[in-house]
């Protein structure tokens, strides 16, 4: 029996009904299919019936895994500041295939990538001024870069302003 603050629905949510409410679902925002399945569920629907949905859902092009990689990416770059590695975890921790997840980090624009480097590069280089330390700067700007997950030979050639 389901308390309170389970996740399990109380009742079961009809297909068709489900349906629809994940046509909307989708079409609010671009979903993996990790996404959708696990709503799916959430509705109280079974695994056979899910699957059913889930096909029609990319038969419609409601659902579409690439696309949503693509959208990840760019939203994730531009928005988050995030570097490719980042956005590559990202990626695979939502279970995007490796095809996908190399289309999606292809179709980045490397000038804005570049760009969006530039201005966080600059902006924690700034941040850190009251480091007096030439060396403890660099290393902490480095490990700030390295978490945002930019590439090791991109952050190699920025060059440090005076």
């Amino acid at each position: 029996m389901p308390t309170s603050g389970s996740s399990y629905s109380r009742s079961r949510t009809s297909p068709e009904k489900a349906l629809q409410k994940l046509k909307h679902y989708c079409g609010y925002q671009e979903r993996s299919l990790a996404e959708v399945k696990q709503k799916l569920y959430s509705l109280g629907l079974f695994e056979k019936e899910a699957e059913e949905l889930i096909s029609r859902l990319i038969e419609e092009e409601y659902l579409n895994e690439e696309r949503f990689a693509i959208a990840y990416a760019s939203g994730k770059s531009r928005n988050n500041g995030w570097g490719r590695i980042k956005i590559r975890r990202g990626l695979e921790q939502k279970g995007i295939s490796k095809y996908c997840i190399l289309n999606a980090l292809q179709s980045l624009d490397e000038s804005e990538y570049m760009a969006g480097f530039q201005r966080i590069a600059d902006k924690k280089w700034h941040s850190l001024r009251s480091e007096k330390n030439i060396f403890v700067k660099k290393n902490k700007w480095q490990q700030f870069l390295l978490q945002r997950g930019f590439e090791h030979s991109i952050i190699k050639t920025w060059s440090f302003p005076e």
